[in-house]
């Protein structure tokens, strides 16, 4: 049964990425026939056609590898020269050799009446509208998902009601250097376990005070060290009143993201606090939709953290793949990695349905996003590569009519395929080493 919940996990996480991969062509395909450009093919996939039917003028199809896909639009790169109707020659240089045969391969797709409805002739600012419409739709699909979690689902909060009551401390110091877990001779007593607690129980009053949260409950808590407080919980609908001494114990300080903050050294920080070694129970709880888009904000806002130190991400991911060191939880994955979480997701007994399929949907959310936040990238052969050079040649022709000099003309785009070329195997290059390192060091969340 678990092994069937984690493929399930895995097929869902999937699907929602070939759909996302699919909508987002969608979102080039719409305004590229809004603004009459021909476009000849729309495919999910590289490599060998599986599947296609073609409507009209063009081609919808599935290709064998599902790494993403494309729509191709008659005109991408214009002409070296317009003179009369013909093409300047290219010098044979191994790069002008490149730009020359995608020239041509692009002349020969246009046939009689495709001269205005080529995309070099498009204004700059429709060209921009369709090579940011997929990842806008990216956007779109991860602020819906986002608003489906949240208000739909809702997001996990700690409740009143224990999940655990410890039967013993144990320090934050033994446990670092000893690893301990289990209680010994030399460890006190927790004080919930003392007092008579058990897990169930739902704490409603501490210290003479009505308890409405468990953050305020844990803050309490942590003040009353060494002093005998009263407190009140209900077991099966039935009131019970006890006392209880939370014990004055070094914890862990919590970081923003509820993880153990560390200093410099990677040493696990530490405070003094009250304690009385209970854990909370967790219950989703709706929230409004005016928490959407902060919440994806923040969500884009860390991302793009990644995104913008790629480089030492990616070096870091490499010498954990090849060392003893462990993967960064907040590091870049590839699909491997997101599947494999997936399927643990799908797989824990610990955590209710709703709370698994609502994390599944969360996570094809934060996919979406980070495609958004990657393509981008002001560098060919990505999105934002053809949104900067549209941008160039708006600044190059803006500049020339500001002196009078004469049209510059459309951005040559076909000159910059070495470096698109270079890119393509970078970026083939990052993803061999994520799926290496998914599988040989996978990160580990749980």
């Amino acid at each position: 049964m678990t092994v069937l919940l984690f493929i399930l996990g895995v097929l869902f996480v999937a699907a929602g990425i070939a759909v996302s991969i699919a909508l987002h062509e969608v979102g080039h395909l719409v305004p590229a026939k809004l603004f009459k450009v021909r476009v000849t093919q729309y495919m999910i996939g590289f490599g060998p056609t599986v599947f296609s039917r073609r409507r009209g003028e063009t081609e919808y199809g599935v290709k064998a590898l599902p790494l993403g896909g494309y729509v191709s639009m008659i005109g991408m790169f214009p002409p070296n020269r317009e003179d009369h109707g013909a093409v300047r020659a290219s010098s044979t240089g191994m790069f002008q050799q490149l730009a020359a045969d995608a020239r041509q391969a692009s002349a020969e797709q246009l046939q009689p009446g495709d001269e205005n409805r080529v995309f070099y002739r498009l204004p700059v600012i429709k060209r921009i509208i369709i090579m940011l419409g997929g990842p806008f739709m990216n956007l779109v699909i991860g602020t819906v998902l986002f608003g489906v979690l949240l208000s739909g689902f809702g997001t996990a909060q700690a409740t009143t009601t224990l999940a655990s009551v410890n039967e013993c401390v144990v320090t934050a110091q033994r446990q670092a250097e000893t690893g301990q877990t289990a209680c010994t001779a030399e460890d006190p007593a927790a004080p919930a376990h003392e007092a008579g607690l058990l897990p169930g129980d739902t704490i409603t009053a501490f210290d003479g005070r009505e308890v409405t949260s468990w953050t305020e409950l844990s803050g309490w808590i942590r003040e009353a060290a060494g002093r005998e407080v009263p407190l009140t919980y209900e077991r099966d609908g039935v009131r019970h009143d006890t006392v209880i001494t939370p014990l004055l114990t070094e914890r862990p300080v919590a970081a923003e993201d509820g993880t153990a903050a560390v200093d410099d050294a990677g040493n696990t920080l530490t405070e003094e606090v009250g304690f009385i070694g209970v854990g909370a129970s967790q219950e989703l709880v709706r929230q409004p939709v005016a928490t959407v888009l902060p919440t994806v904000g923040e969500n884009l806002q860390g991302i793009a953290g990644v995104v913008i130190n790629l480089p030492q991400r990616l070096v870091d991911v490499a010498q954990a793949a090849f060392s003893s060191e462990e993967r960064d939880p907040n590091g870049p994955m590839s699909v491997v990695g997101v599947g494999r979480i997936a399927g643990e997701i799908s797989a824990m007994d610990s955590i209710d349905v709703e709370s698994r399929v609502a994390t599944l949907i969360g996570l094809v959310a934060s996919v979406n996003l980070a495609l958004f936040v990657f393509n981008l990238i002001p560098l060919l052969p990505l999105d934002g590569g053809h949104v900067a050079g549209a941008l160039w040649e708006s600044l190059r022709r803006g500049v020339a009519k500001l002196f009078r000099r004469p049209d510059p003309g459309p951005f040559d785009m076909a000159k910059l395929l070495p470096l698109t070329y270079a890119m393509a195997v970078l970026l083939m290059a990052m993803g061999a080493l994520l799926i290496y390192a998914d599988i040989v060091k996978p990160v580990s969340l749980f």
